[in-house]
């Protein structure tokens, strides 16, 4: 990218560091130095992450991540419609399971979809005295309640597995006698540093379980591919697929939004794996590669950019008559993208972005904001690795500050200092920012919004960020700050 590194006018890597080192300040000495790697200016020429990641949070520094339990079963389990999935431990996470990522689904509730609450409820007595007993039983109900599930996942919390209950064993048992898959997942909230290892874990045991066990009913393609970690946030999948559909592709199956086990299973017969979450699916997708010779390809489908040049990177792994099907939608849909860009971008220009996201959002959506004449101004991650910032540096304008785990203290003074005209970032820091009076969108799950993925959903994200911004309410508020 030597050359070619966008800029961002007062903007200065001496700046960013500058306000980095303010930030930093408050912290004791051990502290500063703990978190001074995870915060950086903007590199795109480096060739490598400008800030250290997937680092234990430092103790007593408040953050924004989530556990393994969370990336398990709010991420990867959570999404599949047709499959119950039993929260084991004590009601306090198993309530939070529900559905809080807005994962919408096909299908009646209880009959073909189950996006509902399972949890096993420990007690004390089950801490005492372990709870296989407990769950055994919840199996046999879950599987009497609704006959038509296709599977059971049980996701463990923290308690299992300081106890040293073997869900394991129990799930297996279960399985013969209930004549039903019931995959256990390991994933006490404890283990690794974030929810990162919740996806780990999830997709070894889709590896372990499900791949490979089913076949489609339909006969081969060679268009047939499967949708990669996208978990139909407020219908994500749902305005993917019939784009994906349209150049000419058969989406055989979606991982996991709105997803059904049986496709999930087969999927080791398409021809290519799409994974738009690359943090939370590309063991599998590299499983995949590896195990059945499938190749995968990153794409993102945020703003008219992405989307022509993801559509032409997806053509480029297929024969003319994709390549000709893309080139007819994009010339589709440009006058159509065009006329959002032309409503919304003289309301929006010049206007700065501050992201802080889990998954993949604080690169994928850099362009969108652009397409609309913004600019992101900072951006990070709650769990990213190395190769997300790598992916990301090239993404953002140079010397803007990149922050990894970033504190709640450190945001703030971020803000403060950048005066951003948004903060895209989760319900964590969404009333905050709001009381501050900055304009907020909550990332994760689209503020109760959505699509914004794909052509049907970038005019919702325009008008969505339009509104955020130049609703005449701010004018009311008196930050307290």
């Amino acid at each position: 990218m030597s050359g070619t590194a966008k800029k961002v006018e007062g903007i200065t890597k001496e700046s960013t560091q500058e306000m980095i080192d303010k930030a930093l300040e408050v912290y004791p000495e051990k502290a500063k130095k703990k978190r001074a790697p995870h915060l950086a200016p903007n590199d795109p020429n480096a060739g490598s992450a400008c800030v250290k990641s997937n680092r234990k949070t430092v103790p007593g520094v408040m953050s924004a991540r989530g556990c393994a339990y969370a990336g398990a079963k709010g991420v990867v389990w959570g999404p599949i419609r047709d499959m119950v999935h039993v929260s084991h431990g004590p009601v306090g996470c198993g309530w939070y399971s529900w559905g809080t990522r807005r994962n919408l689904m096909s299908g009646i509730c209880g009959v073909t979809n189950f996006a509902m609450q399972f949890t096993s409820d420990f007690q004390e007595k089950d801490i005492v005295y372990g709870g296989d007993k407990k769950l055994k039983q919840l199996l046999g109900e879950a599987k009497e309640l609704f006959p038509l599930a296709k599977g059971i996942s049980v996701l463990s919390e923290c308690p299992v597995g300081l106890i040293g209950d073997d869900i394991n064993a129990a799930t297996k048992q279960a399985s013969e006698e209930l004549d039903i898959p019931i995959i256990p997942c390991n994933c006490e909230g404890f283990r690794g540093v974030s929810q990162s290892l919740g996806h780990h874990i999830s997709n070894d045991t889709i590896r372990d379980y499900i791949i490979g066990t089913r076949e489609f009913a339909e006969p081969e393609t060679p268009y047939d591919i499967a949708l990669i970690g996208d978990y139909n946030i407020g219908g994500d999948v749902w305005a993917v697929k019939p784009l994906l559909e349209e150049i000419g592709l058969n989406v055989k199956a979606t991982w996991t939004g709105d997803g059904q086990l049986e496709h999930i299973a087969a999927t080791h017969k398409v021809k290519l794996n799409l994974i738009h979450c690359y943090r939370s699916m590309n063991y599998m997708c590299k499983v995949m590669e590896e195990k059945y010779g499938i190749p995968w390809l990153e794409f993102n489908f945020f703003g008219p950019t992405k989307i022509k040049e993801s559509l032409r990177k997806i053509a480029e792994q297929f024969d003319d008559t994709i390549k000709e099907n893309v080139e007819k939608v994009i010339a589709k849909y440009d006058p159509m993208m065009q006329a959002v860009i032309d409503e919304y971008r003289p309301r929006l220009e010049g206007k700065k972005v501050m992201l802080y996201v889990g998954g993949l959002r604080p690169r994928h959506t850099v362009n969108a904001y652009e397409d609309l004449g913004m600019v992101v101004v900072g951006s990070g991650y709650e769990f990213a690795h190395g190769d997300d910032y790598e992916r990301t540096s090239a993404e953002m304008p140079e010397a803007t500050v990149i922050y990894d785990d970033v504190s709640e203290y450190e945001l703030e003074e971020f803000v403060h200092k950048l005066r951003p005209d948004l903060v895209g970032s989760g319900i964590k820091e969404k009333y905050l920012f709001q009381k501050m009076g900055v304009p907020f969108r909550q990332m994760h799950s689209w503020d109760y919004s959505g699509p914004y993925h794909a052509i049907m959903g970038f005019p919702v994200f325009a008008r969505d960020v339009d509104m955020a911004i130049n609703s005449p309410t701010w004018k009311f508020v008196k930050s307290p700050f």
